[in-house]
């Protein structure tokens, strides 16, 4: 009898947490961006490779999957506010582990940080994964944005993106 509130207030946690994550709208935009330093930021210096099922992703120094946000551009991160608590932007500048192909380079977010891009995408860990080879934030539609994980070879498991204009599938990669 004592367990039966444990599943009610996990789901309530989940929700609370999902909620928390889609709350920052548009992210960023008009205001005052990212107000301060991250000290959540991920940061390194040389980026690898990792395998996460049959995709090789690009992965920041401690193996933890980098990821793309839909909404930014090359010279620009539309993740700021609260977005940057659950996708921390990765402090640059970086440097190419073993396997790592691709231009690197850094932007300058709204606080004046440096933020590591990778072919024009600036980069982003995400809280949800814990570990290497985890990929929790791939296809998500949070924070303003869908994210995708920065997939080098190999198929990732199907991400769902946001209303897919060409009628296809709804998978992107």
């Amino acid at each position: 009898m004592r367990n039966r509130w444990l599943v009610p207030a996990g789901a309530a946690a989940a929700v609370l947490v999902i909620a928390a994550c889609g709350s920052s709208g548009n992210g960023g935009s008009g205001g005052s961006g990212g107000s301060g330093s991250s000290p959540a930021a991920s940061s390194g210096s040389a980026l690898k490779t990792m395998k996460v099922g049959s995709a090789t992703v690009l992965a920041d120094s401690k193996g933890l999957t980098l990821y793309w946000f839909v909404p930014d551009t090359s010279t620009k991160s539309n993740c700021n506010g609260s977005c940057i608590h659950y996708w921390p932007p990765v402090t640059g500048p970086v440097t190419a582990g073993s396997g790592v192909t691709g231009h690197l380079g850094t932007i300058t977010r709204s606080n004046g940080t440096k933020q590591a891009t990778w072919d024009g995408h600036p980069l982003y860990t995400y809280i949800g994964d814990t570990g290497p080879g985890m990929d929790k934030g791939n296809g998500l539609n949070l924070s303003g944005g869908v994210w995708h994980a920065i997939i080098l070879t190999g198929h990732a498991a199907p991400a769902a993106s946001p209303k897919a204009s060409s009628g296809g599938g709804g998978y992107g990669y």
